[in-house]
């Protein structure tokens, strides 16, 4: 709340330089702030009487909205990358998907490595699961899995992340 909102009949006051000025009527409050060209701000609405500050409200706002907007810089996200493979996939085309997950490990992403049964290929999981372990192994330098590899309908997935240094 501010300026007219606060309808309390007596506030805590405290200065724009942060020393306390004491309990008043929230008229002279407002008053005070006026004199100053400043806004009256209540900050502790909970409190035995209210504590109201004087301040430049916009200011404050402006100041609130800027460390919101670094935070938000300074944050990562983590994205999921995904590699799929087949079961009766070749050795080099391997290498390839090998080589895109490691960029995105490198990057700090995490990847869902995938491998989609068609057809009769279902009877061949145990190379699908094969196939995954190799490909986890090759990228143990840079990634470890972080979820085993399961079925999931007619899809084995497998997630790995990058390696903590």
């Amino acid at each position: 709340m501010i300026n007219g909102q606060i309808r309390d009949k007596e506030i805590r006051l405290i200065s724009e330089t942060g020393e306390q000025i004491g309990i008043m009527t929230a008229k002279e409050a407002q008053k005070l702030a006026d004199d100053k060209n400043l806004d009256l701000v209540k900050i502790s609405p909970q409190a035995k009487p209210p504590v109201c500050k004087i301040m430049d409200y916009s200011k404050y706002k402006f100041d609130l909205a800027k460390k919101e907007k670094e935070a938000k810089k300074k944050q990562k996200t983590v994205e999921t990358k995904e590699v799929r493979l087949s079961p009766n996939i070749d050795t080099h085309d391997v290498q390839v998907k090998v080589k895109n997950a490691v960029k995105f490990l490198k990057a700090g992403n995490k990847v869902k490595v995938s491998i989609r049964f068609r057809g009769r290929e279902l009877a061949r999981q145990e190379t699908a699961a094969q196939i995954m372990r190799d490909f986890a192994e090759q990228v143990s330098e840079f990634g470890q899995i972080e979820k085993e590899p399961k079925m999931e309908a007619r899809t084995m997935a497998m997630f790995l992340g990058p390696k903590a240094n």
